[in-house]
């Protein structure tokens, strides 16, 4: 599974503009974030679909991302983690 590019990237524009307002993370590259300055979230492109595969704690989890319902999802699941940062 390769990383996601250019237009991967761009058709989840929706879902990485959402992760970008809740302003909590670093974005050095397009699509890759960081907190408190470790690999965070970053997303993947596969004949199966697009992935976010995220960092919660020591280990990746991937997540499924290609359709809406998915991303809101995924979205809900940041926010419970980032909620649980005092430092956020």
């Amino acid at each position: 599974m390769k990383h996601a590019g250019p237009a991967a990237l761009d058709t989840l524009a929706v879902l990485i503009g959402a992760i970008r307002e809740r302003g909590a993370l670093k974005e050095p590259r397009p699509g890759v974030f960081y907190r408190k300055g470790k690999a965070f979230l970053h997303f993947h492109e596969d004949p199966a679909g697009l992935f976010a595969d995220l960092r919660p704690a020591s280990e990746w989890e991937r997540y499924r991302v290609s359709e809406p319902d998915e991303c809101a999802t995924f979205l809900a699941l940041l926010d419970i983690i980032l909620s649980g940062d005092p430092a956020n």
